[in-house]
């Protein structure tokens, strides 16, 4: 472990601020397929009744027009986070008529790629931008590996806690950026330390 890992892990342990890692904001996206009555990948468009896919805050499409993404506000509060996502789903729900949602992440029998449609986010600049990003992705990868539908749990440490850190490694604000920096260097230092510890 290095010093500066040590260090940081000493710090928080401190009944002052062992609290603050419990006052970060968390969001939850989840994407999930929609399936006709038979089980088999929806061909119909993304619904009207949900809400466009383009500026929807809550609910859009991934990948597919038939890959569901829904997407919670960031919360304190853990219960809060997982109310509204199941609130999301359960408005998802009572607007798809026969469709049903694919609970696994792992799709099932998928249609050959031609017959997979791409999300469609209309005529805009913006919404061409991002179906023509996917055109891309199918070229690259294959339509097929990206009806992979999964989770992603956001999570972003509190205000309180970078000034403390801040305060404990003499980070000077001077310099325009300075914490921004410092912030997105511990980041990305998390992240490596999550992957190179997270098999303890």
């Amino acid at each position: 472990m290095s010093n500066q890992l040590t260090r940081r892990l000493a710090l928080l342990d401190d009944d002052a601020h062992r609290g603050l890692l419990g006052q970060g904001l968390r969001g939850i996206e989840r994407e999930t397929l929609r399936i006709d009555s038979q089980g088999q990948l929806a061909r119909t468009p993304h619904p009207v009744q949900l809400g466009s896919a383009l500026t929807h805050s809550q609910i859009t499409t991934d990948y597919a027009e038939a890959l569901l993404e829904f997407i919670t506000p960031a919360e304190h509060d853990i219960g809060l986070a997982l109310h509204r996502l199941d609130a999301i789903h359960r408005f998802a729900y009572s607007k798809l008529g026969d469709e049903m949602l694919w609970s696994e992440s792992m799709p099932g029998e998928l249609p050959l790629d031609e017959d997979i449609e791409i999300a469609w986010y209309g005529k805009s600049n913006i919404g061409m931008l991002k179906h023509v990003y996917r055109r891309g992705l199918a070229l690259r990868y294959g339509k097929a590996m990206q009806c992979i539908a999964g989770i992603h749990y956001n999570y972003s440490l509190p205000e309180k806690l970078w000034e403390v850190l801040r305060a404990a490694e003499g980070v000077q604000e001077e310099r325009r950026n300075a914490l921004r920096d410092f912030q997105s260097e511990s980041y990305i230092a998390t992240i490596r330390n999550f992957r190179r510890y997270s098999w303890l």
